[in-house]
C-alpha cells in the first residue's frame, strides 16, 4: 500500500464500520448499557461474588472458592469489592481487587458472630457494617487495610452516607422497625420513620448525592420500596408490586433503582437459611430495576435465575 494514511482518511469518511468498531467500540446498546453489578450468584454451585453486565449478561466469578462470600460492595473507585466470607468459620469481612486478585481479611469474628451488608463511602476512610453477636444486631466500622474496628452503635443494614459522615440503619421500634440515622461516630442518634414495619428487611440506603434514602417498608402483608429525604421529611411509596421488596441500591447517576424480590420472606424463619442455601434456590430472589421515579419496573434478565438468596444488593459500579 503506497499511501495508508490517504486510504484511511478515505475510509473515514466514507464511514467504514470496521475502522469504527476498530478505533472507537460502541458504549453497550439498552436502557442499562454502561452500568455494571456486583452480585452473589450460584451458578457454581454455591455463592460466590459475580462481576454482571446487565445488558449483556457477561458474567466473571470473581471468587471461585467453596466457602460461601456474600454481600459484595465497591469500593469508590470501582477499584476494590469488600465481601463477607465463612472461609475461615464465621462470616468475616473480605477485600479483593476488582479483578478477584489480593484478596484480604479485613475482620476476626468467630463463629456464630456474622458480617453483613458492608458499604464503603467515598469519603470517610471507614467501611461501615452490620455486626450479629448472638441475635444482638450492631453498627461496626473497620479501615480499608484492617485496621481500627469498633462497635460504634446498635442497629441492623446500616449505610453510610456518600460523604462518610452520616449512617441510616435499622432500628427497632415497638413491634417492628424503622429508619433511623446516626453520626459516623455513633453519636445523635435519630429516628426518620414511624410507620413500624413488622416484616424487617428495611434496608436503607442513600441516593449518591447523600439528599435523599431509599428503604422498605411493610404495606399489608407485603413490602414496598419507599424515599424520603436524608432528614425524613417527604416520604413517598414508589413500587406498588405486591411482593416483598429488599435490598434496593441507586445507580451512580441516580437514575435506576436496583432491588430484589420474593414472594416469600422467608428471613423470618429462623430454620430457613441452611436449608435454601443447601437447596440452591436460584429462582427465588432475582434481581430488578426500576426508574428513581417509581415507574418501569422489571426484572434484569441477566440476573433473573440464579441470583445469591443472601439478600445482598445488586450494587452499581461506581462511575
Amino acid at each position: 500500500m503506497k499511501n495508508p494514511i490517504r486510504l484511511r482518511v478515505w475510509l473515514m469518511l466514507w464511514g467504514c464500520p470496521f475502522i469504527t468498531r476498530c478505533q472507537n467500540p460502541a458504549p453497550a446498546e439498552g436502557e442499562l448499557g454502561g452500568h455494571q453489578f456486583v452480585v452473589t450468584s450460584m451458578r457454581t454451585g454455591n455463592t460466590d461474588v459475580f462481576t454482571v453486565d446487565p445488558t449483556t449478561g457477561d458474567a466473571r466469578n470473581l471468587t471461585r472458592h467453596p466457602a460461601e462470600d456474600r454481600y459484595p460492595m465497591w469500593s469508590p473507585d470501582g477499584r476494590k469489592i469488600v465481601f463477607t466470607s465463612n472461609r475461615n468459620g464465621a462470616h468475616n469481612l473480605f477485600v479483593m481487587g476488582a479483578d478477584g486478585s489480593s484478596v484480604r481479611q479485613l475482620t476476626r469474628e468467630t463463629a456464630p458472630a456474622y458480617c453483613y451488608f458492608p458499604t464503603w463511602p467515598g469519603k470517610g476512610g471507614w467501611i461501615v457494617f452490620g455486626l450479629d453477636r448472638g441475635g444482638k444486631g450492631m453498627v461496626a466500622r473497620v479501615a480499608p487495610n484492617g485496621s481500627g474496628f469498633e462497635v460504634i452503635g446498635d442497629g441492623r443494614d446500616p449505610c453510610v452516607s456518600p460523604d462518610g459522615e452520616k449512617i441510616a440503619f435499622t432500628g427497632g421500634v415497638g413491634k417492628g422497625s424503622c429508619v433511623f440515622v446516626m453520626d459516623a461516630d455513633g453519636k445523635n442518634v435519630r429516628q426518620l420513620t414511624t410507620h413500624e414495619n413488622e416484616i424487617g428487611a428495611v434496608g436503607p440506603t442513600w441516593l449518591p448525592d447523600g439528599t435523599r434514602i431509599l428503604y422498605c417498608d411493610q404495606m399489608g402483608t407485603t413490602l414496598e420500596l419507599f424515599v424520603c429525604d436524608a432528614d425524613g421529611k417527604n416520604q413517598k411509596q414508589l413500587t406498588y408490586q405486591g411482593m416483598f421488596i429488599f435490598s434496593p441500591a441507586w445507580s451512580p447517576d441516580g437514575k435506576w433503582i436496583s432491588y430484589r424480590m420474593t414472594d416469600d420472606p422467608r428471613w423470618r424463619d429462623a430454620a430457613w437459611n441452611p436449608g435454601t442455601y443447601e437447596g440452591q434456590s436460584g429462582d427465588r430472589q432475582p434481581v430488578y430495576v426500576v426508574l428513581a421515579d417509581g415507574s418501569n419496573p422489571h426484572a434484569v434478565e441477566a440476573l433473573r435465575y440464579q441470583a445469591g438468596v443472601d439478600g445482598s444488593r445488586a450494587a452499581w459500579k461506581p462511575k
